[in-house]
């Protein structure tokens, strides 16, 4: 089975940044893309920002375009989501997510809260 632990968020002052990082361990086969995804009571459950691991593809929600950026580690089956000029609205419980060609998982969550 794989397994995803999520690290990194935290509470954060309004403008701040903080780096979410997502390690995928266990009986793993070929990953082939992965994301975050974030859940609040306003909105629900959405996605945030996806990446392929064969080439570059990324894909951003309109709400984190320019302030968010998707990255990740091949080798380590990581990815990474660094969060800049944070609003209280990016307040939730962000999700990473693995894909592989017949399989996803998720992980547990961890909580980013923006409040000053």
């Amino acid at each position: 089975q794989v397994q995803l632990v999520e690290s990194g968020g935290g509470l954060v002052q309004p403008g701040g940044s903080l780096r979410l990082s997502c390690a995928a361990s266990g009986t793993i086969f070929r990953i082939y893309a992965m994301g975050w995804y974030r859940r609040s009571p306003a909105k629900q459950r959405e996605l945030v920002a996806t990446i392929t691991f064969t080439g570059d593809t990324t894909h951003y929600a309109d709400s984190v375009k320019g302030r968010f950026t998707i990255s990740r580690e091949n080798a380590k089956n990581t990815v990474y989501l660094q969060m800049n000029s944070l609003k209280p609205e990016d307040t939730a419980v962000y999700y990473c997510k693995a894909d592989g060609s017949r399989w996803e998982r998720w992980g547990q969550g961890t909580q980013v809260t923006v409040s000053s």
